[in-house]
């Protein structure tokens, strides 16, 4: 297990989520903001354990990537295997903290069951609206992702805002590291719901924007990154704001 530290407001391991996550200590961080791996992008196994350069991207867009590692996972030991990392997770999070963890409409019940099983009380899921999602011939367009919302036990509130149940932001291929990168503006939306100063747990830091994020508005970040590749990519982006 492998630590960076960057500036004094991040902290980078690269190695395995529940590894790290063992190591860190009880009631260490105000918030847990995740976009774990999902594990999905078909219908059938075998299309959900096809490389995710394949099953996240249209065919006429093929941006190179380093590879997503931990994104073949059945639907039964996912739900498992969430409810193991989400429960060091209420472990290592202050009485009151926030959970805002990233999923889609494949995974949304795997994701609330394993929260509540986890220790987190579930108090509700935030839509993300995605402009340039695919089309679908005959059908609904999937344009939207999902950010369950939870808290250990009643929540802090730090804020007298009332924020939007939904968000619209757009996928900027252009600007993001990571094949399931999420916007960076997004994420400094949600950072609204984490004390000033405060610390942000995140144990699938892909391309860093969740760190990213808590920088710019004023918040520290733990970061946990399996990928070696993409723990150097985000180490790079966040030394050039640090």
């Amino acid at each position: 297990m492998d630590c960076l530290k960057i500036g004094n407001d991040t902290v980078i391991y690269q190695g395995e989520a529940l590894s790290v996550l063992h190591s860190l200590p009880t009631a260490s961080v105000d918030a847990v903001i995740t976009d774990p791996p999902y594990s999905t992008g078909g219908m059938t196994l075998a299309s959900k354990q096809q490389d995710p350069c394949k099953k996240y991207q249209n065919s006429g867009t093929r941006k190179a990537y380093p590879a997503m590692l931990g994104d073949t996972r059945d639907q039964r030991s996912y739900a498992f295997w969430a409810t193991w990392w989400l429960s060091e997770c209420w472990r290592i999070a202050r009485d009151g903290s926030p959970l805002l963890v990233f999923t889609d409409w494949r995974q949304l019940p795997s994701v609330t069951d394993a929260i509540q099983a986890a220790g987190w009380l579930w108090r509700g899921v935030v839509v993300w609206q995605k402009p340039s999602a695919r089309p679908a011939i005959g059908e609904f367009r999937r344009e939207t992702e999902f950010v369950i919302y939870g808290s250990k036990g009643k929540p802090n509130l730090h804020s007298r805002r009332c924020f939007p149940g939904v968000f619209k932001y757009p996928v900027n291929a252009s600007t993001k590291v990571h094949i399931a990168g999420k916007p960076l503006e997004l994420l400094k939306e949600l950072m609204g719901v984490v004390v000033e100063g405060g610390t942000v747990l995140d144990p699938f830091l892909g391309g860093g924007t969740t760190a990213h994020a808590a920088q710019l508005t004023g918040r520290k970040c733990i970061g946990v990154e399996l990928s070696p590749e993409y723990a150097k990519l985000s180490a790079e982006r966040l030394q050039k704001i640090a």
